[in-house]
C-alpha cells in the first residue's frame, strides 16, 4: 500500500509537516509495512518557507525586519546557497498574524519588511527568488517593499512620502536612482493563490481590505489610493496594465512585485507541488490523503487541496480530504474529492477545535487506517 500525504496547514492549529508527522505515525502503528510518503505542502501563505525548504534542501534562516505596524518582528526566511536561491512568505514579515485584530489598520500597515527580506536574499547572494504573497496585513501595492529596496515616492513638492497606503494618497512620481542595482540580476517568482484584479468590486480593496481591518470609509480610501498607485506605474512605464490575474493578491504586493521586481507569478499550490516532486510520487501510489483548517467554496478555486485532488484524479490516483471543517454545499465537495470528512469531534467553539486538532487528527487517522487495513484484506 503506497499512500501520499499532501496536506496543508490546519491554520492557528498544526503545519503540514505536524500533520503529516501524525498521519504517518498512526498509520505505521496499525501496518508498519505500508510506504508513506511525506509531501507537506503550502499554496503561497503561511508554511511556504518551510515546504520549499523541506523539498529543495534549502537552509532555513531568520533575520529581524519591520513589521507591519513599525515594530521589530523576527522573519524567516530559506536559502540554498550551492543553488543561490531563496524563499520568502511575506506573511513572516508583513502578515495579518503579527498584529492583534483590535490594531489591524490597513491604511497603516507597510509591507517594508517584505522589501528587507528580499535585500537580505540579495546580501546573501541570492539570483533567483521565490515570494509566498498570502496572509497579508497591508493594502500598499508593494509601496512599502519598493521603498525598502531603494524606491523613492514622491509628492509634487519633491518631499518623500512615509509608510503605508494612506501616504499614497500624496504620490507624484517615484524616483528609481536609489534602487538597488542587484534587482537587476535576480529572477523574482510569485506563489499565489488568488487571482483578482488590483482594482474594481473584485480587487484588493473591496475584497481583502475588510478582512484586514478596513472599514467602509477605510475602503474607499485604499481604492482611491491604490488607483494613484497604479496611474503612476502606468505613466511611468513600470506596468503597462494593471488586470493581470493576482494583481490585487497582498492588497496589490502581486502588482507591486511585477512593477518593482519585474516578477513572474505562477499557481503556489503547483509552484510547490513540482517542487516536492509530488506529481512523480502519484506513480503507483494508492491513495492520497491532502487536508486544510476549514474547507469552503475557495478550494476548486486554486486553493492546494483542490489543485492536489485535480492532480491526483488526472493520474488515476483516488484522493482523500481530511478537514477541521466543511462549511458550504457539501455536495461540492464530493465532485472535487472522492472522500472527504472532517475531523472535528462535535467541539463547541474554535477554540476547543483547534485545542484539540492534533488528536483529533491522530483518533480520526487510527480509525481510516483499520479501515483500509481491513478492507485491503479482502
Amino acid at each position: 500500500m503506497k499512500i501520499i500525504l499532501a496536506p496543508d496547514k490546519f491554520k492557528s492549529n498544526m503545519t503540514s509537516p505536524q500533520i503529516c508527522d501524525i498521519i504517518k505515525k498512526t498509520f505505521h502503528e496499525v501496518c508498519p509495512d505500508w510506504e508513506i510518503i511525506s509531501l507537506p505542502l503550502a499554496d503561497g501563505g503561511d508554511g511556504t518557507t518551510r515546504a520549499l525548504a523541506a523539498a529543495t534542501g534549502a537552509e532555513l534562516r531568520s533575520v529581524k525586519v519591520k513589521g507591519p505596524l513599525g515594530s521589530e518582528v523576527e522573519a524567516e526566511y530559506a536559502y540554498n546557497p550551492a543553488e543561490k536561491t531563496g524563499v520568502i512568505e511575506m506573511a513572516s514579515a508583513s502578515g495579518i498574524a503579527l498584529v492583534d485584530r483590535k490594531d489591524l489598520n490597513p491604511l497603516k500597515a507597510t509591507t517594508f519588511g517584505t522589501g528587507q527580506l528580499i535585500r537580505q536574499l540579495l546580501d546573501d547572494g541570492a539570483t533567483k527568488i521565490t515570494i509566498g504573497i498570502g496572509g497579508s496585513a497591508t493594502v500598499d501595492g508593494g509601496a512599502g517593499m519598493a521603498q525598502a529596496l531603494g524606491f523613492k515616492f514622491l509628492d509634487k513638492a519633491e518631499n518623500e512620502l512615509g509608510l503605508g497606503a494612506e501616504c499614497l494618497a500624496n504620490l507624484d512620481h517615484i524616483d528609481c536612482s536609489d534602487v538597488d542595482p542587484r534587482l537587476k540580476n535576480v529572477k523574482v517568482s510569485v506563489a499565489c493563490d488568488v487571482t483578482s484584479p488590483l482594482l474594481g468590486p473584485e480587487g484588493a480593496a473591496y475584497v481583502f481590505g475588510p478582512q484586514k481591518g478596513a472599514t467602509p470609509e477605510m475602503v474607499e480610501i485604499l481604492e482611491n489610493n491604490l488607483s494613484i498607485l497604479a496611474q503612476v506605474w502606468l505613466k511611468q512605464g513600470f506596468l503597462e496594465t494593471v488586470n493581470e490575474p493576482g494583481d490585487g493578491a497582498a492588497g496589490g504586493l502581486g502588482a507591486g512585485l511585477r512593477a518593482f521586481c519585474n516578477a513572474v507569478s505562477s499557481s503556489g499550490a503547483r509552484l510547490i507541488m513540482e517542487a516536492s516532486h509530488f506529481y512523480e510520487h502519484l506513480r503507483g501510489a494508492d491513495l492520497v490523503i491532502t487536508g486544510e483548517g476549514q474547507t469552503d467554496s475557495q478550494t476548486e478555486s486554486g486553493k492546494l487541496c483542490g489543485e492536489v485532488a485535480t492532480a491526483a484524479h488526472e493520474a488515476g490516483v483516488p484522493v482523500m480530504l481530511l478537514s477541521g471543517a466543511l462549511v458550504g454545499d457539501l455536495a461540492k465537495f464530493n465532485h472535487l474529492f472522492d472522500y472527504a470528512f472532517s475531523i472535528s469531534s462535535g467541539h463547541i467553539s474554535l477554540e476547543e477545535a483547534i485545542k484539540n486538532g492534533p488528536a483529533d487528527l491522530a483518533f480520526f487517522s487510527r480509525n481510516l487506517a483499520n479501515l483500509i487495513k481491513g478492507f485491503s484484506k479482502k
